[in-house]
């Protein structure tokens, strides 16, 4: 998919995504894109995969593009932005989930962070 392609791709789904649930996430946009399963993101819920970016079946590179790109159409749009904390589920103590390989705060703050319409 060449870049022309994608930005219209992801015009398209976040479109929906806001329409249908009313906020977009890297999470829900992944999946919609196929690059990632629901199947994986339960998993990492779970506790069964370390990091959610293990998962994401292209390279950091093309998803950081993607959560950039996003992010900009997002704020230009007027979206205002809310972090989300993602704990887990299941058995035991609930821990704070880990999306990226390293662990870094403003990569998992980007992955984490939600965009909602703008109050009234």
């Amino acid at each position: 998919m060449n870049q022309k392609e994608l930005e219209h791709t992801l015009s398209t789904i976040t479109s929906q995504l806001l329409n249908e649930k009313g906020y977009i996430s890297m999470i829900d946009l992944f999946i919609r894109l196929g690059y990632l399963s629901a199947k994986d993101v339960e998993a990492w819920r779970n506790k069964r995969i370390p990091s959610l970016e293990q998962c994401i079946q292209i390279n950091l590179s093309k998803i950081s593009r993607i959560m950039k790109k996003v992010r900009s159409n997002c704020i230009k749009g007027g979206l205002r932005e809310s972090y989300s904390a993602y704990k887990s589920w299941g058995k035991g103590a609930k821990i704070t989930l880990r999306f990226s390989k390293t662990g870094l705060e403003q990569i998992e703050k980007t992955y984490a962070t939600h965009f909602l319409r703008p109050k009234v």
